[in-house]
């Protein structure tokens, strides 16, 4: 019954094109924080943005940090407006009661929809990197750079570290239609907390309040700044700052993702879903 569910969720984020177009996004905004902005810092004048990054940050051996580096913040925020259309459009068009009449139980869809969105979230975490390389590759062999690569360990934690995080949002926007029965709320609400609330904590209220700076070290948005930062991203990315070590960083998010999963989960089976 599981895999006839995720079948048939698969299915549907597959035939969604705002999924695609969200994956297009996503796959644009990374290569153009990570790629053309230090690309045109280097080519341009001396206090150009990012002109001390440079070229060297757009080679091939700096692939993971590149790949990852945006998970925090702006590819987070597209994981969990996927997560949020995945579960909250079947409030909006009404086809709970279709899906749930068919025989399998809430939890069995519920089950399947988380299944589908982590087959996604990994699609999403594997275009960014093999954009990435592909557009690395293109800027070493046009200005002469020795094409060295991460080992396949690197490449592997990588991958693994940008499919907990985006799984971890992926599941947080699925958690928030479930909670507030639709779309347009919890979207907003969660890319409010994204793309502002997070960063003004780390940036602004962190430096001025003791216990800010403590309480933001067990937040989702800040371990995974501290992850990614750690795995080699750059520090002058949104939300990324090693605040905590990998390991904590890697429970803490582990713990959200089955915190999310287990409160949808209990949410969705309790309530009415009308």
């Amino acid at each position: 019954m599981l895999l006839r569910s995720t079948a048939a969720e698969l299915t549907k984020l597959a035939r969604r094109p705002a999924n695609w177009l969200m994956l297009a996004v996503g796959t644009a905004l990374g290569l153009t924080f990570t790629y053309l902005l230090p690309l045109a810092g280097a080519a341009g004048a001396a206090g150009a943005p990012n002109s001390d990054r440079g070229l060297a940050a757009t080679l091939p051996d700096q692939l993971v940090g590149n790949s990852i580096g945006g998970l925090p913040v702006f590819l987070g925020a597209i994981a969990l407006v996927i997560g949020v259309l995945a579960v909250g459009t079947e409030y909006g068009w009404g086809t709970w009661k279709t899906v749930l009449t068919q025989g399998p139980s809430r939890l069995v869809v519920y089950g399947g929809k988380l299944v589908a969105l982590a087959a996604a979230m990994l699609v999403l975490v594997l275009t960014i990197f093999a954009t990435g390389a592909l557009v690395s590759t293109a800027i070493a062999l046009s200005e002469g750079s020795p094409m060295t690569w991460p080992a396949v360990g690197d490449l592997v934690t990588g991958v693994g570290a940008g499919w907990l995080i985006a799984s971890t949002w992926a599941v947080l926007g699925a958690l928030l239609a479930i909670g507030m029965r639709g779309v347009a709320l919890p979207m907003g609400l969660g890319l409010v907390w994204l793309l502002v609330v997070q960063n003004l904590l780390l940036g602004v209220a962190a430096p001025l309040l003791p216990w800010v700076n403590d309480l933001q070290l067990g937040l989702p948005g800040s371990n995974a700044g501290s992850l990614v930062a750690s795995l080699g991203a750059s520090t002058r990315s949104p939300g990324v700052a090693e605040l905590t070590s990998p390991l904590q960083a890697t429970l803490v998010l582990a713990a959200y993702l089955l915190t999310f999963t287990t409160l949808g989960g209990w949410l969705l089976h309790r309530r009415d879903v009308l």
